[in-house]
């Protein structure tokens, strides 16, 4: 039989003239491979297109790991008010483009994704605009310095229908993952008590302070422990009483700040937690969680950075984690290879926006209670 022309010269033609059966799977074969390559050029070969928004301390180690450590991804950009630093940094990590806006950056096709790295007060807005130029966005913590900013935000990624990740990367360290599975596996019992300790080396520069561009204690360090307080206890916090002081360092009151906190917490199921901030300890990063239980507890952290001990005449040392980078690298890493993943294979993040919403809750509940000198309710 002799098949038209168009049949015996195009791919669904070969399919259809092929007079066996192996020949039909060999050119169905050679199908599925070329739509498959046709998807992984629109991608940038296989690659989520990501663009970094900030390019300080934090925001340059997500640019660092995205280039170098995530392989599924690729850093097509960075922006920075400071156009210089994005200059620098896009030409040490050895990428085409730089930007001083974001609105710049998101013109570029190839982005897929934003990560947002800028000072706290800045995130909210940022996540609206990303949304609405159809990104899917991983912004670090907090998502916003209020309530309402956080509405906003997360009300123009439902709009846009866009996915957004908040970056409480201790959910990814290796130690805090096993807890969470021995909790979840009911090893301990039903969680009774949570515990957490975070305290920072060194004390921040008065500029820090004096910019008023990041939230208060509770908005930049301690809604990380406000995060693991909901997630390790798998329930949600409805009451907080904080308290607090500018002892050390009184200047720092001045600007709305403190060096230390407490927050005690109440549970809807009944159980309690305490978290202690500090931000200067001057020994080292030191962050610990306990999770007492019915029938156990589980301890997370350490204060040694490696499990190394040097002795001397002098007697023993053992190197103590001195920086937040260096206590979760992994875990940034773990991170931003999740998240790039689940945008890949089109899957929800793990750590969602409305997680970002409830942290941000009992951060402003442990504000007013420390202002009001009272205990102060959640109503989620």
């Amino acid at each position: 039989m002799q098949y038209p022309f168009w049949r015996r010269t195009s791919v669904v033609g070969l399919i259809i003239c092929s007079r066996s059966s192996r020949m039909r799977r060999h050119v169905i074969v050679i199908l599925i491979t070329l739509i498959k390559a046709l998807s992984l050029k629109k991608t940038g070969m296989g690659k989520l297109g990501v663009g970094v928004l900030g390019v300080g301390e934090m925001g340059r180690r997500h640019a660092e790991n995205i280039r170098r450590l995530v392989p599924e991804a690729r850093l097509v950009a960075v922006a920075d008010v400071a156009a210089a630093r994005a200059k620098q940094v896009a030409a040490e990590l050895e990428i085409e483009h730089s930007f001083s806006r974001l609105e710049d950056m998101l013109e570029l096709r190839e982005i897929a994704c934003v990560l947002i790295a800028t000072p706290d007060k800045f995130h909210a807005q940022a996540v609206r605009s990303a949304a609405a130029a159809g990104k899917n966005i991983l912004c670090e913590k907090p998502l916003a310095t209020n309530i309402a900013d956080a509405h906003a935000a997360l009300e123009a990624v439902v709009k846009a229908g866009v996915r957004l990740q908040v970056g409480f990367m201790r959910r990814y360290d290796p130690g805090y993952a096993a807890a969470m599975k021995r909790i979840e596996a009911g090893e301990i019992g039903d969680p009774v008590i949570f515990k957490s300790i975070g305290r920072d080396k060194d004390a921040p520069p008065i500029a820090a302070y004096q910019s008023q561009l990041n939230g208060m204690l509770f908005y930049n360090n301690t809604i990380h422990d406000f995060d693991l307080a909901r997630w390790l206890m798998r329930d949600e916090v409805n009451e907080v009483q904080a308290y607090a002081t500018v002892a050390v360092r009184p200047e720092v009151a001045q600007y709305g700040d403190i060096v230390a906190g407490v927050v005690n917490l109440k549970y809807r199921r009944g159980a309690i937690g305490n978290i202690e901030s500090y931000v200067q300890s001057t020994y080292g990063y030191d962050v610990r969680t306990e999770i007492v239980g019915s029938k156990g507890s589980i301890l997370v952290g350490r204060l040694r950075e490696t499990a190394v001990t040097f002795l001397t005449t002098h007697g023993g040392i053992e190197p103590l984690a001195d920086h937040y980078l260096t206590r979760f690298a992994d875990a940034y890493v773990a991170e931003v290879r999740d998240f790039v993943q689940n945008m890949l294979n089109d899957r929800p993040p793990r750590v969602s926006g409305e997680d970002g919403l409830r942290a941000l809750e009992i951060a402003v509940a442990a504000e007013n209670s420390y202002r009001q000198s009272k205990p102060c309710n959640l109503s989620h």
